[in-house]
């Protein structure tokens, strides 16, 4: 890409175009599971979330990222996600012995702001998933309480996220990292999609 082009493109935007593809794959993938067919299916589901949002929660505690995220630990959704499991009677998986597959906690800067997107970027289609969990008799206070608007509302919330990945600068060499982050990100939730909804 032309340099004087890509500075004029934000980078939460160069990020989004690198990444569609594989995002959209695993958008597809999640719906052609049919994860809001029935309680059973929604379960397995909220598996996937669990172990997505455990495999970031490190970030949520990193007094790096709590210099340039406002409120960065009260963003993290894995305590909703184990209340979620619970309203429904669910145990959440053993991954106690899992592999770290994610290296979260051998991250670098760039790599983390690359999962955040991923994962606070996951806060809007949040707004589309609570509308069918909600005709299962779901809520933001029953079982779906990992889905909740956040209290700003979902879209000043997404472009504060977007405001704040855009204010740190980054060599081209870090974009590249953050982009493959974001990519192992989309990726790792797909693998928890064919283990948990496959």
């Amino acid at each position: 890409m032309n340099t004087t082009l890509q500075t004029q493109i934000l980078f939460s935007d160069r990020l989004r175009a690198a990444t569609q593809s594989t995002h959209e794959t695993l958008d597809q993938s999640i719906m052609a599971a049919k994860p809001f067919e029935n309680l059973t299916t929604y379960g397995q589901f909220l598996r996937v979330q669990h172990g997505i949002h455990r495999d970031v929660e490190p970030l949520y505690r990193s007094a790096d990222l709590a210099k340039i995220f406002d409120n960065l630990q009260g963003r993290a959704r894995l305590g909703a996600v184990e209340q979620d499991l619970a309203d429904l009677g669910i145990h959440p998986p053993d991954e106690t012995n899992a592999p770290a597959t994610t290296m979260l906690a051998q991250r670098d800067m760039a790599q983390a702001l690359g999962w955040l997107y991923v994962i606070e970027g996951s806060n809007i289609g949040a707004a589309f998933l609570l509308k069918y969990a909600k005709k299962m008799g779901l809520s933001e206070t029953y079982g779906a309480r990992h889905m909740a608007e956040p209290p700003e509302g979902r879209a000043p919330y997404w472009r504060s996220v977007k405001q704040t990945l855009n204010s740190v600068a980054l060599t081209q060499a870090d974009e590249a990292r953050a982009v493959a982050a974001a990519e192992t990100a989309f990726n790792r939730v797909r693998q928890l999609v064919q283990r948990h909804l496959g």
